[in-house]
C-alpha cells in the first residue's frame, strides 16, 4: 500500500461521521438510554418523536417522554418533560461519550411507547442544503463536500482499482 493511499486512508478515520437514525420501543415508566462518542468540538444535532399509534388522531397522553442529552461530565445539553417530539444541537465542548435518554412516563395500564429517534454528529450533522453561494463556502465544508463524495467510492476503506476524483467540488469551492 503506497504511503498517499495509507494517509488517505487514515484522515477518512479521523473524520469518519457517524449518523444514527432509529426506531424502539419503550415501556411506561422505563428509560431507554443511547451513547456515542463525540470528539470535542464536534457538531451534534438530534431529532425525535413518539410516533402516534393513531395515525389521523391527536397524540395521546401516554405517549409524552422525557428527553435528557449529557456530556462525558453530566453536563446537560439538552433536558425537556412531558413532549412528543422535539430536537436538539450543541457543539461537543469535550470528548467522549455523550448520552440521550428517553424515559416514557409512568401510565395504569402499562402502554408501549415507539419513539424514532436521528442522531448525527461531525460532517453528516452539517446541512448541506443551506450552502447556496460559493462565497458561503468554507474550505473546511469542502474538504468535507469532497470526503463524503469520495466514500461512496470507497468499500470498507479499501480503494477500488479505478481512481475517481470529485473534480466538480473542488472546481465548485476553488474557482475564482
Amino acid at each position: 500500500m503506497s504511503k498517499s493511499n495509507l494517509l488517505m486512508i487514515t484522515t477518512l478515520g479521523l473524520v469518519l461521521t457517524i449518523v444514527e437514525s432509529m426506531r424502539f420501543d419503550l415501556q411506561s415508566g422505563h428509560t431507554k438510554c443511547i451513547s456515542e462518542d463525540i470528539n470535542s468540538s464536534a457538531i451534534s444535532v438530534g431529532k425525535y418523536n413518539a410516533v402516534n399509534p393513531n395515525e389521523g388522531f391527536p397524540l395521546p397522553d401516554t405517549h409524552k417522554i422525557n428527553v435528557r442529552v449529557t456530556s462525558p461530565y453530566g453536563n446537560n445539553y439538552h433536558h425537556v418533560d412531558q413532549v412528543d417530539s422535539g430536537n436538539f444541537a450543541f457543539t461537543a465542548a469535550e470528548a467522549g461519550d455523550y448520552t440521550t435518554c428517553f424515559t416514557a412516563l409512568e401510565h395504569k395500564p402499562e402502554t408501549t411507547v415507539a419513539i424514532e429517534f436521528e442522531w448525527k454528529t461531525g460532517v453528516a450533522a452539517k446541512d448541506w442544503s443551506k450552502i447556496a453561494k460559493k462565497e458561503k463556502v468554507e474550505v473546511s465544508d469542502c474538504f468535507g463536500m469532497y470526503l463524503l463524495f469520495n466514500l461512496t467510492f470507497y468499500d470498507n476503506l479499501f480503494i477500488k482499482s479505478t481512481p475517481v476524483f470529485a473534480t466538480e467540488i473542488f472546481f465548485f469551492c476553488f474557482a475564482e
